[in-house]
């Protein structure tokens, strides 16, 4: 196998139909020049917004996929987890992350949004991702999760002051790097990253549209973890992770394209590759 290639495992559901989950994840990793290596949790036949859809649980398989890769002495440069949909799942993704040391932990906590857990996580499954959150070297949860994380009452205080402090709170959890994403203040979206290493913080501000797309974190992760797996600065990372949104966002916007499709990404690749590249 090349050693040209880093390989980045990555832990997603796969739908048909939304520019989601691994449909996102695959191109993004590749176009950064990493070998995207996938570990369904489920298969849909399109993301679950839509009103109809076909769905399969890959749980019982995940474990035999695994061995079967340990039985090839793979090597993971980076672990990628995103929506884990049961505890069985989420002991799945810890034993594989404590299998592979060395690799760089992206994890994306996905548990809620607008201040309320998702119907399907209770309380020892968040308690759970918290576990998971401990593993991590970096984590990219939205508002909600770090109430969550943090076992705060979601507010909509937004200031850099109570963001630093929930960050440095998750940090405490094992993360080195947290990006706190999809903060709404007034009529911008704020994307709030903090490095415990170099004790740094920032944030990326964008014009905010008023409408929440499918996919839309899955692939700002993505390239978070792309970026970071090929050794890139932090900053800069979280920055074009940011541009590339704003820009996927208003092709989509400009093309009056249904939420549920996600972001229009795909033109943008090329431009991605030539970034990288450069």
């Amino acid at each position: 196998m090349s050693k040209l290639v880093k390989k980045v495992a990555a832990v997603h559901d796969l739908a048909g139909i939304g520019r989601c989950s691994l449909t996102a994840a695959i191109p993004i990793l590749s176009v950064l020049g990493l070998q995207a290596c996938p570990l369904p949790t489920a298969i849909l036949s399109c993301q679950t917004d839509y009103p109809k859809f076909h769905f399969f649980d890959f749980t019982g398989e995940m474990k035999p996929y695994i061995n079967t890769w340990n039985s090839m002495d793979l090597k993971f440069d980076g672990i990628y987890s995103g929506f884990l949909g049961s505890e069985d799942q989420i002991n799945i993704v810890i034993d594989l992350i404590e299998k592979h040391k060395e690799a760089l932990i992206v994890v994306d906590p996905v548990m809620g949004d607008n201040g309320e857990k998702y119907k399907t996580y209770t309380e020892e499954m968040c308690n759970r991702i918290k576990e998971l959150v401990r593993h991590a070297d970096v984590v990219t949860p939205n508002l909600t999760e770090c109430c969550i994380l943090t076992d705060r009452a979601y507010n909509d205080v937004t200031n850099e002051d109570n963001l630093l402090g929930i960050a440095k709170e998750i940090s405490e959890l094992g993360p080195e790097k947290v990006v706190i994403t999809g903060v709404v203040k007034d009529d911008k979206v704020i994307t709030f990253a903090y490095d415990r290493k170099n004790n740094e913080s920032f944030f990326v501000s964008s014009s905010y549209n008023k409408k929440s797309y499918s996919g839309t974190g899955d692939i700002f992760t993505s390239i978070i973890c792309g970026m970071l797996v090929n050794g890139l600065d932090f900053k800069k990372s979280v920055e074009k992770a940011c541009d590339f949104i704003k820009k996927a966002v208003d092709i989509t916007t400009l093309e009056n394209s249904d939420e549920k499709n996600g972001i229009l990404f795909e033109p943008l690749l090329k431009e991605l590759f030539m970034w990288y590249v450069n």
